[in-house]
């Protein structure tokens, strides 16, 4: 029977090789659902009323968590890469205020440019992203070129960019925004332009050379290298293209809220994190995918929208917070544990 095994070349594969790998988002999503499910029925417990049925609930959940999940797809490619972003909550907080600045109407007397209302549209749009771009750049280079950790480049970017948030009008909001960028941040379309970013870069992952070398670096930076990747050059496109959604998440915020102010973002950036991490990112790089970090997102919403359901203070969701991101962690450990084992 050996003899007859080896003539026709038929290798049997062991059975842990046999089995149907699950997509890694699975069990990911079955977190989602099993959250969900007890949510629906604390709710009939404690409230005697149904999580799961109020449409408006779940509509508000998604709006609120879309600008998170914008920040989210950027910060997940920076984590791909072995590296982290610190600063995208201060840079929304930025380029709301830049933004909301050149979206300003001439009805009000004390518009930040008196010479620049009534502007087209694209051009507060534009404003906002460029900033964002240029705060990615300087993370990115700093990180590629001038050797500094990802977590000092970028934490030196955060309390930057929230100083020049307060500097820009003296720490005075900026209100009276025009009706046509208003409507950016109104009905769905903030939850269309998340899942419209998710995807492009969900594709760009997966199926470009883009992808191909953001996850060779983050697996080994050296074989990466010596592979012929120009290692520096990625890794700046990686941040820059973080700082330019945040840029874009500015953008929405200073939207739905039809005003800039500097406090925009505050902790939006350890939500990026958070929501990465859970949705299967590995803090030690090369593993990641927007899928699960859309996921994630929505995990976060639904822990959000049932604590605030459930009448639970705002200061417990916070503690429960840390608790998840902490088991995310570990369980990327032992994942990487066992693989290594393997």
């Amino acid at each position: 029977m050996a003899s007859e095994g080896a003539a026709t070349g038929a290798v049997r594969p062991p059975a842990a090789r046999r089995r149907r790998k699950w997509p890694p988002e699975a069990s990911i999503f079955l977190v989602l659902l099993g959250m969900a499910l007890a949510f629906e029925v604390l709710g009939w417990i404690v409230t005697g009323q149904s999580f799961l049925v109020n449409r408006e609930r779940l509509v508000v959940m998604i709006l609120q968590v879309s600008v998170i999940g914008i920040i989210a797809v950027g910060v997940t490619q920076v984590i791909i890469t072995g590296g982290v972003d610190l600063s995208s909550g201060s840079v929304v907080g930025l380029t709301a205020m830049m933004a909301a600045s050149f979206a300003q109407t001439s009805d009000y007397a004390r518009a930040v440019y008196p010479a620049l209302t009534d502007l087209p549209v694209i051009v507060p749009v534009a404003v906002g992203m460029a900033a964002g771009l240029a705060a990615g750049l300087i993370n990115g280079s700093l990180v590629a070129y001038a050797g500094i950790p990802p977590f000092i480049a970028t934490l030196g970017m955060m309390v930057t960019a929230r100083g020049l948030a307060k500097w820009y009008t003296r720490g005075q909001p900026v209100s009276m925004l025009s009706d046509g960028y208003a409507a950016i941040g109104s009905g769905i379309w903030p939850v269309v332009i998340f899942l419209g970013v998710a995807l492009i870069f969900h594709i760009a992952l997966r199926y470009t050379r883009y992808g191909k070398f953001t996850y060779a670096i983050g697996a080994n930076v050296q074989a990466a290298r010596v592979s012929g990747i120009d290692v520096g050059r990625h890794l700046v496109k990686v941040y820059a293209i973080a700082g330019l959604l945040a840029g874009l998440a500015g953008v929405v915020t200073a939207a739905r809220a039809i005003s800039g102010q500097a406090g925009m973002g505050v902790m939006y950036e350890l939500d990026a994190i958070a929501a990465a991490v859970i949705g299967g990112a590995s803090l030690a790089g090369g593993v990641g995918r927007i899928t699960g970090t859309v996921i994630g997102t929505i995990i976060l919403g639904v822990m959000t929208s049932g604590f605030t359901f459930l009448r639970i203070d705002a200061y417990y969701q916070e503690i429960v917070k840390g608790i998840i991101i902490v088991a995310a962690v570990i369980a990327d450990q032992y994942r990487q544990h066992r693989r290594r084992r393997a």
